[in-house]
C-alpha cells in the first residue's frame, strides 16, 4: 500500500489536531521534511509523489511521538534561533522567538549604543565582554558571539549537561572562543574567572512559579527541565540574586538585560531600583506587545 504525500500529511495533521497539538499542520509538514531530510520548498515540489509502506510507517511513528506531546524540537533535535541552528534536548530550554527579541536589542546596544532606536548608553563597547547567565543551550551567548563582531562571550549554567549541549552548539556554529563555566548563578564567576567584570550581563533565568508550571502545555511541563522553569514561589527568586550580585560582576556603566514573564516588569524593576546600584531601568515589549525584557545600567558613581 502506498499513499500520496499530500494525503499522508493530511492524515498526520488530523492525528495531531485530535491530540490537541497547536500548529498541527505545520508540525505534520516539519516532521515529513525531517524524515526525508528536505526543506519546505522541496516538499511542495514532491506534493503529489507517493510513499511506500515502510516510509508511511516511519512517518506515522514520528506523528505518534508528537501526538504524545513530545516537543517537535526534541524529535528533530534542533531549533532555529537568530538564523542559526542549535541542538536541543530535554536538558535545556528550547529557545523561543520571544528571546530573539532580547538578543536583537543586545546587538543593537553593542553596535550603536541605542535601544530600539533611542539613545541609551555610551558605556557599552563594541567587542566587549558578555556573560550569558543561565545559558542553557547557549542560544543567547552563542548568537551574540556569532553576530556581534569581537564580542568576548562567557556562558554559565548550573547544569553540566546543559553546558555540554552549549559547547556542542558553539562548535556547530563556529564559535571557538566562547568560554563555559559551570556555576550556580554567580558563585563560580569570581575565583575561576579572576573576578572578571563584564560590559553586558544577559540572562533568561527561570521565572515561572510552580503553581503556574502545572498549567503549562505538556510539551513544556513534561519535557523541558524544571530547573530552567521554576523561579520560586513568586517567580522572582533568580531576579533577587541577579539584582544583588550582578553589580559585582559588571563594569561601571555596564548593562544588565534580563528576560521576564509578561506580568513581572514592575516587580523586577523594583528589585533593581531597591539596590540603589542601577539607573536607566526600562522595560521592553516583545513582538506580541507583552512585557518581556528589563534593561538597566550599572551606575558609575
Amino acid at each position: 500500500m502506498s499513499l500520496p504525500i499530500k494525503e499522508l500529511i493530511n492524515i498526520g495533521t488530523k492525528q495531531l489536531e485530535d491530540a490537541g497539538v497547536a500548529d498541527a499542520a505545520i508540525d505534520a509538514r516539519e516532521l515529513y521534511c525531517y524524515m526525508q531530510g528536505i526543506d519546505r520548498t522541496a516538499l511542495v515540489l514532491r506534493w503529489q509523489d507517493e510513499l511506500q509502506d515502510n516510509q508511511c510507517e516511519a512517518y506515522f511513528d514520528l506523528i505518534a511521538k508528537r501526538a504524545a506531546r513530545v516537543p517537535l524540537q526534541h524529535i528533530t533535535g534542533t531549533q532555529e534561533f537568530m538564523g542559526l541552528t542549535f541542538e536541543v534536548n530535554d536538558k535545556v530550554l528550547i529557545p523561543r522567538q520571544d528571546t530573539e527579541t532580547m538578543v536583537e536589542d543586545a546587538l543593537e546596544l553593542m553596535e550603536k549604543r541605542t535601544l530600539r532606536g533611542q539613545e541609551y548608553t555610551d558605556s557599552l563597547k563594541k567587542g566587549g565582554d558578555v556573560l550569558d547567565l543561565c545559558c542553557g543551550s547557549g542560544a543567547i551567548g552563542i548568537s551574540i558571539a556569532k553576530l556581534a563582531k569581537g564580542a568576548r562571550v562567557t556562558c554559565s549554567d548550573i547544569s553540566s549537561e546543559a553546558l555540554e549541549t552549549a559547547k556542542k552548539n558553539a562548535a556547530l556554529n563556529g564559535c571557538k572562543s566562547v568560554k563555559f563555566v559551570e556555576s550556580d548563578m554567580f558563585d563560580a564567576l569570581g575565583g575561576r574567572l579572576g573576578n572578571k567584570k563584564f560590559n553586558l550581563i544577559i540572562s533568561n533565568p527561570p521565572y515561572i512559579p510552580p503553581s503556574v508550571i502545572q498549567g503549562l502545555e505538556p510539551e513544556v511541563r513534561d519535557h523541558e527541565p524544571m530547573t530552567a522553569l521554576d523561579g520560586g514561589e513568586d517567580g522572582l527568586d533568580f531576579y533577587r540574586i541577579i539584582a544583588e550580585k550582578a553589580p559585582e560582576h559588571l563594569k561601571k556603566g555596564g548593562v544588565l538585560m534580563v528576560e521576564i514573564g509578561f506580568d513581572q516588569k514592575d516587580a523586577v524593576k523594583e528589585l533593581l531600583q531597591d539596590t540603589g546600584r542601577f539607573e536607566k531601568i526600562v522595560g521592553l515589549k516583545d513582538l506580541a506587545g507583552k512585557d518581556r525584557i528589563v534593561v538597566a545600567v550599572l551606575a558609575k558613581k
